[in-house]
């Protein structure tokens, strides 16, 4: 007997996660998604993995390039979470005035969050409506200002002191 589909969803709005932005780019073409199902796998190899649903114009650009971006948000873009999260129309360009810098690959990052990662796709693993991309990092780089941007329980948070 599995869970219902809206149980889970319900049980996983209690789990606090950071907010990254998703990029990818093949071909001319840009695109970029929020997610939170990002995680470090392996320090040697430096390795992540994220986790999009198979239906994401992301997901297309990162299985015809094999390379994708991970930029992690400060709790200051609540804007930028919210344009990659859909507020923004899936067919138009969600990068458009957004600076973004490049650092091995062509997979466009957000210039001003905490983090910046370039990655080069090594496994991708199917499961049910979801693929999982585990990725070598090519590059990273880490701003020492500011606060991630947290989300919970449906809505955005800050940090504060235990």
């Amino acid at each position: 007997m599995t869970v219902e589909s809206e149980l889970l969803r319900q049980a996983m709005r209690f789990w606090a996660t950071g907010v990254t932005v998703v990029t990818a780019a093949h071909d001319g073409v840009q695109h970029g998604m929020t997610v939170s199902s990002f995680t470090s796998v392996s320090l040697t190899p430096p390795q992540v993995l994220i986790s999009l649903a198979q239906t994401a114009r992301t997901h297309d650009l990162i299985m015809r390039s094999r390379n994708f971006g991970i930029s992690i948000l400060n709790s200051s873009q609540v804007e930028l979470s919210d344009r990659f999260a859909g507020r923004v129309p899936d067919e138009m360009d969600r990068l458009s005035g957004v600076e973004t810098i490049n650092l091995v690959s062509n997979v466009p990052l957000i210039k001003q969050g905490l983090a910046q990662l370039d990655c080069r796709v090594v496994t991708t693993i199917g499961s049910g409506t979801h693929t999982i991309f585990i990725a070598e990092v090519l590059s990273a780089q880490s701003s020492e200002d500011g606060d991630p941007l947290l989300y919970f329980n449906r809505g955005y948070q800050k940090i504060t002191a235990a």
